[in-house]
């Protein structure tokens, strides 16, 4: 999609700090991070959002979650002992800005629940 800004990214249009490829994922950092590290993980095909989501999109949702699994360990967070916490966010009271499908990874301190 021409006017999405992680289409542009995984298209090499937009600059970002890509951390890990696979086939059918891109990860890069997130300009606005909310921990030490957080890296959004996207399809490289276009879903506006996981309410869109369907059966079709089972692969690509099964190779983001192993690219996650892929950043967290590279990023030194992957342990049982260390941890991190995945993210799907879904429209606006989410505070989900970027209309792709992503997923963040998000670790490196100690977290509290409930998020937000």
């Amino acid at each position: 999609m021409d006017d999405c800004l992680f289409c542009g990214i995984v298209a090499r249009r937009v600059p970002a700090e890509i951390v890990h490829e696979t086939e059918r994922t891109v990860a890069f950092r997130d300009i606005a991070p909310a921990a030490p590290v957080h890296v959004l993980v996207v399809p490289r095909v276009h879903v506006t959002s996981a309410s869109t989501v369907g059966h079709e999109h089972a692969e690509d949702l099964a190779a983001m979650v192993v690219a996650a699994r892929e950043v967290a360990e590279a990023e030194g967070i992957g342990s049982e002992e260390r941890g991190y916490r995945l993210v799907f966010n879904v429209g606006r009271d989410s505070a989900n800005s970027v209309p792709h499908l992503h997923l963040h990874v998000i670790g490196g301190r100690p977290m509290s629940w409930p998020p937000g």
